[in-house]
C-alpha cells in the first residue's frame, strides 16, 4: 500500500519530527509512506472570514496540485467521519482488498482545508471533535495508521 500525508506547513518541534521519524520506521515494515509539507500561507491574527477563505483557498490550490486523479483521498476534518481504531483497520483493510492501494490523506493548516478540497475528497474522517494543532495531527494519523496495520495483521498493540 502506499500511503502519502499531504500537510500544509512544517513542523517545527523536535518532539514531534522524532515521533514522525519513529512511526514512519515503524509503518515500513507494512506500507510505503511518504509525507509531503505544502507551504503555509501567513494569516494575521485579525484576519477578516474574506482573507482567510482566501488563505484556505491558497492552500487548497497546492494540495489539489498534488493529488492524482487515481488517488484516493481521505481529508481529516472536525466535521468527518469518526470512528474506533478497529473500524479505522478495517477500513483501511477494505481500501487494500477492493485494489485502492494508493491512499492521500490530507491535513489543513491552521484554518483547515478548502472547499475545493473537501470536494475532492473521496470521504472525510475526523479524529474528535475536539481541535487539535494541525502538526500533532500528523503524529496522531501516523501512530492511527500504525495501529491499524497491527490490528490487520492480528499483531498486539495496547488497546
Amino acid at each position: 500500500m502506499n500511503i502519502s500525508i499531504l500537510a500544509v506547513g512544517k513542523l517545527k518541534e523536535d518532539y514531534l519530527k522524532a515521533a514522525v521519524r519513529e512511526y514512519e520506521k515503524r509503518l515500513s515494515r507494512y506500507a510505503s509512506v511518504r509525507i509531503i509539507e505544502l507551504e503555509d500561507e501567513k494569516c494575521a491574527e485579525n484576519a477578516g472570514e474574506k482573507e482567510r477563505t482566501l488563505i484556505k483557498e491558497k492552500e487548497g490550490m497546492r494540495i489539489l496540485s498534488a493529488i492524482r486523479e487515481k488517488d484516493r483521498v481521505i481529508a481529516l476534518a472536525i466535521l468527518g467521519e469518526s470512528f474506533s481504531s478497529e473500524k479505522m483497520a478495517e477500513r483501511l483493510g477494505k481500501f487494500m482488498n477492493n485494489g485502492q492501494s494508493d491512499l492521500v490523506f490530507v491535513i489543513g493548516g491552521s484554518l483547515g482545508l478548502s472547499d475545493e478540497v473537501l470536494k475532492r475528497a473521496d470521504e472525510r474522517w475526523s479524529f474528535s471533535q475536539l481541535t487539535f494543532p494541525h502538526q500533532l495531527v500528523r503524529v496522531i494519523l501516523l501512530e492511527q495508521i500504525y495501529r491499524s496495520f497491527r490490528i490487520l495483521k492480528n499483531e498486539p498493540y495496547h488497546k
